[in-house]
């Protein structure tokens, strides 16, 4: 089991994206996401979330929301526990260029037309409808959903 943070930053109604371009055998080719990544040892999901943001971005993070956590189970990769944070609290400049794909701030509204995973549509769609905590199992076989539970 792994532990990793994603992060959706926010600035004028709209969320930074990472669109998964750049990395051979990536498991997240070709879709867009919110920017984190994998814990070190003896790391916290905030050292984590922190890290991976000023990392793959450029930016440092100030006040972040700590939605809840999303359990990912696979019949193909490796289980995880993902935390998931949100922040408008930044400062810095947007790196240029991202070693894990291309960077992009996406109107909100547009946010669920981009090619992603499924099972993140379920919790993309409960933050944008204002929900602030979220906790769920989602069961994948290969690429595809299968189901998805709430506690």
């Amino acid at each position: 089991m792994r532990d990793t943070t994603l992060c959706y930053i926010e600035k004028d109604g709209c969320y930074l994206l990472l669109n998964r371009n750049k990395k051979a055998n990536d498991l997240n080719w070709g879709k867009w996401i919110g920017v984190g990544g994998k814990a070190e040892p003896g790391e916290t999901p905030e050292e984590c979330v922190r890290r991976e943001v000023t990392e793959e971005t450029g930016l440092v993070l100030g006040a972040l929301h700590f939605y809840g956590i999303i359990h990912f189970r696979s019949d193909t990769w490796e289980d995880e526990e993902m935390y998931l944070y949100g922040s408008s609290d930044f400062t810095g400049e947007l790196a240029e260029d991202c070693m894990e794909g291309t960077l992009a701030w996406v109107p909100k509204d547009q946010v669920l037309q981009l090619p992603t995973w499924e099972g993140d549509r379920i919790f993309l769609e409960r933050m944008l409808s204002g929900e602030k905590c979220i906790e769920l199992t989602l069961n994948y076989k290969g690429d595809d959903l299968q189901s998805w539970s709430e506690p």
